[in-house]
């Protein structure tokens, strides 16, 4: 899916990916691995490094096809998502425009929070009025 704007919300148990140019939006669900074939008890520090990169990997694959990425969460997931585009999924990396701290809103609230991002970037750089 090719998309102008793009955004994930991410923490370490699950991500959403919203591709936010229409005015509708159907946010794609990952869920860490380790939190689907382990015991819930099990925290993301004490989980399997691959399947931290396996999930890092399907979230940036879900991000594929966006001219420009917004990175959000509660957490320090969000930063290792950035780590893991710069060393593994190199097209992405240029088309990272921001990350920032968001805790946990709800869908309408975070594509709105995007949309405003987004609309005021773009008014940065004279593509809307």
């Amino acid at each position: 899916m090719s998309t102008r704007h793009a955004a994930v919300w991410i923490d370490h148990a699950e991500a959403k990916v919203y591709h936010v140019d229409d005015p509708s939006f159907d946010p794609k669900a990952i869920e860490a691995r380790h939190h689907v074939r382990r015991h819930p008890a099990v925290t993301a520090e004490h989980a399997h490094k691959s399947d931290e990169e396996h999930y890092l990997h399907d979230v940036a694959r879900a991000l594929e096809g966006a001219e420009e990425i917004l990175i959000v969460g509660p957490s320090t997931a969000k930063l290792e998502l950035v780590k893991h585009i710069h060393k593994h999924d190199h097209a992405l990396v240029d088309k990272i425009v921001g990350v920032e701290t968001v805790d946990h809103p709800t869908d309408g609230q975070l594509v709105a929070f995007v949309r405003k991002y987004f609309h005021a970037k773009d008014r940065l750089k004279g593509l809307v009025p």
